[in-house]
């Protein structure tokens, strides 16, 4: 089904509705009239019981005395299916994150609330951990579930399977190739909304709703949920072949009217692109030297728009940015993975509707897992599934002689610099296509999501990587390509290491296969990069000839020009040989070279 989106035609950068007001939607002066005079709301109540595509924060009676509503607002973002708290890691050495202490920190947090509803930023489901992938994360949409989740942006993750397989996650049914994985209990779909508001095919309309509206005591509060503007070059083009991402503040600028003409004056945006502090990832408390994209998404956003729950970067922070008519606007990211959680109580005022700005407050907390007791809903679904993960999961499919790590402090941290499993990768990838001739192999570094570790998680033994460590390791399921190209194309690939001016990340390193060496100097000014050069490209001890031919491997998301590596999507598709599954190829190049030793970090000399 899709939903016909008309105001995007005619969306401008900032759209200021009839009768809006000149402060940014910021009643203030009632407020303080009304200051001395207020009767309270009562506070204590419970967070309301949800059903399937309906579940609300509990609305209570209408026309109670007082003022104001206090309305709780709990945001996480890039979930990315973490259910198992081993696998989310850990907050200024704290372990944090995990479905069952996840869950009970919400529960927590809804205490004494009356109003509360639980949203999200996108990136729930894809490159998730096994546990939830290898199951093409229906139990992360269950968890998400029991976690009483209301509504949530779509990331560009949600799209890795195609926007078919999205619609299935949220309505429900089982997967056409895998089938059920419980006969007797079809897969229900996600009780939540997702909303896809800069999502458009040809005929304006959008896959999923673009907004959704929630009354809450006498107001409607209206909820703009979308990913970002470069998400087509974050996923496989086979899957959103017809559907375009729009400006992100052009879109919600443009649907700000039609809320408002339905008498909706509190507006939240719930957007899948991010910013990081000055240095990442911060205290997760703060707003120090914050920039990104973020930061000019903000400032183009209509001033009626009240708070802005962000995520993408997988960074936190908690700032107040001023909106286009100067007046300070919530903006936050509550880290990744269930790590934080990010806590926004918004008071509304009762007369006009609208937010009152200087009375809000956002904190973000550490779901500290040593300080909550664990969900027994939670701890129910991860036993469900615990069977079917050991059955698929536990498999030995080769040896490493130590850790296998991504780059940056602590590992992931930081996709700009050469890393060990990126290049383990790429030597995986060269090593299974060099039946089709393939002299090199790159590998996007976004595409490995964990660590190999040499110490043994479960009852495997030291050294040993199972079919689940290496799925969460890599768990894309992209198709090998081997295609020629010049040497001056290949230097126009590593030139496009720097990112375009406003991407969330300036530079993306590429793993790269044994053998091909070169330096490389960047330029990063800001969150920008700025100025690239490379130079000395050698290949087995000889220098890359510009016009001469060589055989190129890369996965089937690089070979279409992912993350605005363009260059590769310009060679001619008809010369693409198959080269197989990427998670196959890395499963038999650790079961024939085992055990294999972390690969070098000296192939690129970065100046």
């Amino acid at each position: 089904m899709a939903f016909m989106v008309v105001c995007l035609v005619t969306a401008s950068a900032v759209v200021s509705s009839p009768g809006a007001s000149a402060h940014g939607g910021d009643d203030d002066r009632d407020e303080r009239e009304e200051e001395h005079d207020e009767d309270k709301l009562d506070k204590h109540g419970k967070h309301g019981k949800h059903g399937k595509h309906g579940k609300r924060g509990k609305r209570g009676k209408r026309g109670r005395r007082g003022r104001r509503i206090n309305l709780q607002l709990l945001g996480i973002n890039d979930y990315h299916g973490h259910l198992e708290a081993s696998t989310p890691g850990t907050v200024a050495g704290v372990s944090a994150g995990g479905a069952e202490y996840l869950a009970a920190k919400l529960a927590e947090l809804r205490q004494g609330h009356e109003y509360s509803l639980t949203v999200a930023a996108g990136d729930l489901i894809g490159g998730s951990p096994a546990f939830s992938g290898l199951f093409h994360d229906e139990p992360a949409v269950e968890s998400l579930n029991a976690l009483q989740l209301d509504v949530s942006g779509v990331g560009n993750h949600e799209f890795d399977e195609g926007v078919t397989e999205l619609l299935r996650m949220q309505n429900g049914g089982c997967h056409p190739i895998d089938g059920c994985y419980f006969p007797s209990e079809p897969y229900p779909g996600a009780d939540f909304r997702w909303l896809a508001a800069n999502v458009v095919n040809s005929a304006g309309e959008t896959p999923l709703p673009p907004f959704w509206i929630e009354e809450v005591d006498d107001a409607k509060v209206g909820f703009i949920g979308m990913t970002l503007e470069a998400t087509d070059t974050l996923v496989a083009a086979a899957g959103i072949t017809g559907w375009s991402f729009l400006d992100e503040a052009e879109t919600a600028n443009g649907l700000v009217p039609i809320l408002k003409e339905q008498g909706v004056e509190t507006i939240i945006v719930l957007l899948h692109e991010g910013g990081s502090q000055t240095p990442p990832p911060g205290d997760v408390d703060a707003c120090v030297g914050i920039s990104g994209p973020i930061v000019a998404i903000n400032a183009a956003l209509d001033a009626e728009i009240d708070a802005i729950i962000t995520g993408h970067t997988h960074l936190p922070y908690n700032c107040r940015l001023d909106d286009p008519a100067g007046h300070p606007r919530i903006v936050t990211s509550a880290y990744s993975y269930g790590r934080v959680v990010t806590e926004v109580n918004l008071v509304i005022n009762k007369s006009s509707k609208d937010v009152v700005r200087h009375l809000s407050t956002s904190t973000n907390h550490v779901v500290d897992q040593a300080a909550l007791s664990p969900d027994p809903t939670q701890s129910a679904i991860l036993a469900k599934w615990q069977p079917l993960f050991d059955a698929a999961g536990n498999t030995r499919i080769g040896t490493i002689s130590a850790d296998i790590t991504r780059g940056g402090t602590p590992p992931g941290d930081d996709r700009g610099v050469e890393s060990a499993a990126g290049n383990l990768v790429a030597d995986a990838q060269q090593w299974a296509t060099s039946f089709s001739g393939a002299d090199v192999a790159f590998m996007n570094p976004g595409g490995v999501r964990s660590d190999l570790t040499f110490l043994a998680s479960g009852a495997e033994g030291d050294g040993v990587v199972t079919y689940g460590e290496a799925f969460t390791f890599q768990p894309f399921g992209n198709t090998l390509q081997t295609f020629p190209m010049s040497g001056a194309q290949i230097v126009s690939v590593l030139e496009e290491q720097c990112q375009p001016a406003g991407s969330s990340r300036p530079v993306l390193h590429l793993g790269v296969s044994a053998g091909f060496t070169y330096d490389l100097a960047t330029t990063v000014v800001g969150s920008d990069c700025t100025a690239v050069t490379v130079s000395n490209v050698l290949l087995d001890g000889a220098a890359l000839v510009p016009g001469t031919t060589y055989m190129v491997t890369a996965n089937s998301f690089l070979a279409d020009g992912g993350d605005n590596f363009s260059t590769f999507a310009t060679i001619d598709p008809g010369t693409r040989l198959d080269g197989g599954n990427d998670l196959e190829a890395l499963a038999n190049y650790l079961n024939t070279f085992g055990p294999v030793a972390p690969p070098s970090t000296d192939r690129v000399n970065e100046l």
